[in-house]
């Protein structure tokens, strides 16, 4: 089985853009030393300051899902949720 690819957009509300990054940020040191991630990368939108989005890619979807339950991201969910406008996730294969 080929690698899991996760596409991550994460839209912050207008006035908690640099909240949301600073708390977005503090989430790629932990989780690239996490089991079977093999990238974990931060992006911000050049044009809209408000769309963030993680490209990921996973050894396994079940480790993936270990890091979807990781302190860290519960830990991001409860300080920064109120600041995040909307997000979707995108589980993707290599082609």
């Amino acid at each position: 089985m080929s690698e899991l690819i996760i596409i991550a957009h994460i839209h912050a509300k207008a006035d908690q853009v640099d909240f949301v990054k600073s708390a977005l940020n503090q989430l790629v040191e932990p989780t690239r030393a996490e089991a079977g991630c093999l990238r974990y990368d931060l992006h911000q939108d050049n044009a809209d300051s408000t769309h963030f989005m993680f490209y990921e890619a996973w050894q396994t979807r079940e480790l993936w899902q270990q890091h979807m339950q990781s302190e860290h991201l519960k830990s991001f969910s409860a300080q920064a949720g109120g600041a995040i406008e909307r997000s979707s996730i995108y589980e993707m294969t290599t082609l």
